[in-house]
């Protein structure tokens, strides 16, 4: 049964995770695209409740065993639940339940790393070997080209989940060093020269977590504690790696394996030791809101570095890469910004408009489900376009995040 339910609440706003896309050529400096010149209409809310049940229940037939939505619109919140969060205990999902964000993570970094830049810690296009000598093999590496997925480090995904059930129980109690992510890396050839065409890879916001580690000489989950959890009261987002348990209510995932008609497996359990800083970072629905909404609001960074962040390369058509974070150019001509997500058995989409007023955070408690995948971000066109019309419009492939390289049947 799904439920859906309005509210009043101070919430700030959301983020939302968008999926990889198909890879396009960029010059050294990153270009800047102009914004979308439309503004987001007064959502239509019966328009926009039935969209969201669209959308959720369109995730079900598609095979997730559950799907939740929120959205927060300038202090009003619509929730929209759909299927199971636990199919032992055949508990409903519900839109406040905890979920791994998977690459939603990558953002909470980049925030981190431009709070560092204002601090004075160091330069956007400083090179990484000014920070970590000798990691990269490439010295004209910089920040800004790892942040932006210009710098061609292969992404070690691709190897370690070319066969997806069986490359995440390899790793599902694994304790991964920072180093050993990169050695993984390292030992295949660079996609791109640095500066060039944005080309998805994990590895870079791996090379983003050693960064701020280096930087702070703190852990990285402390710093996103000190630096964003704390400050913005967000009481569910946890960085717990290398424990194993989601902590509290939360939704179970069900990671689909490659095989048509195979049982999916339960993969909520594990290190998510193979992502840290690219994509370990635990949370809810209204906290990724809340996340999104103070950045693209102005409140974690100076207008500066926000400005940086939404310096965009050109991802496909639809879509564009600032510094951890992507926007989408929805068919009203509205843009919105944020990242999506994937971890075993998590999909998540979470994005707010250009001020942060309006935001929406979807998510589905399977992953390696294309069919499932696709249809997220339809949610977006509803919530940000206003019209249930709106959220049948064409939504262009999506592509996964965790090993984007590896083409599935």
């Amino acid at each position: 049964m799904i439920s859906v339910t309005m509210g009043r609440t101070t919430a700030l706003g959301a983020v939302m995770l968008s999926l990889l896309a198909v890879p396009a050529q960029a010059s050294d400096a990153p270009h800047t695209i102009p914004a979308a010149r439309a503004a987001a209409p007064a959502p239509d809310v019966t328009a926009l409740r039935q969209a969201l049940r669209q959308a959720l229940r369109a995730a079900l037939a598609a095979g997730a065993p559950g799907a939740m939505a929120r959205v927060d619109d300038g202090g009003t919140v619509h929730k929209a639940a759909e299927g199971i969060a636990d199919r032992g205990a055949g508990r409903a999902i519900t839109a406040d339940d905890r979920f791994r964000v998977g690459s939603v993570t990558k953002t909470f970094s980049a925030a981190v790393l431009l709070q560092l830049v204002d601090e004075g810690a160091l330069a956007l296009d400083d090179r990484v070997d000014d920070h970590l000598p000798g990691l990269l093999p490439d010295r004209r590496t910089t920040v800004r080209h790892v942040l932006s997925h210009r710098s061609g480090l292969y992404d070690y995904t691709n190897d370690m989940f070319a066969r997806t059930v069986p490359g995440f129980e390899a790793v599902r109690n694994k304790v991964f060093g920072y180093q050993e992510l990169m050695d993984l890396s390292l030992a295949k050839p660079p996609t791109v020269a640095p500066g060039g065409s944005y080309a998805y890879s994990n590895t870079n916001f791996v090379v983003a977590g050693m960064l701020i580690e280096k930087l702070t000489g703190n852990p990285v989950g402390d710093e996103y504690r000190d630096r964003i959890f704390t400050p913005l009261k967000l009481r569910d987002t946890f960085y717990v790696h290398p424990g194993t348990a989601v902590p509290g209510v939360h939704a179970r995932g069900y990671l689909t394996p490659d095989e048509a008609g195979a049982a999916l497996v339960d993969s909520t359990r594990q290190t998510a030791s193979w992502a840290q800083s690219a994509g370990a970072i635990i949370s809810t629905t209204r906290d990724l809101n809340t996340f999104l909404a103070a950045l693209l609001g102005g409140e974690l960074t100076s207008a500066a570095q926000l400005a940086e962040m939404r310096r965009w390369v050109p991802v496909n058509s639809t879509q564009a890469y600032g510094l951890g974070l992507r926007r989408r150019d929805l068919s009203c001509g509205v843009s919105v910004y944020g990242h999506n997500g994937t971890v075993q058995g998590y999909y998540t989409s979470s994005f707010t408009s250009g001020d942060g007023r309006r935001s929406v955070t979807a998510v589905a408690n399977t992953s390696n489900n294309s069919a499932v995948l696709s249809t997220l971000p339809r949610a977006l066109e509803a919530v940000f376009c206003g019209s249930a019309a709106a959220a049948r419009a064409a939504v262009p492939a999506e592509r996964e995040d965790i090993a984007p390289d590896v083409v599935r049947d």
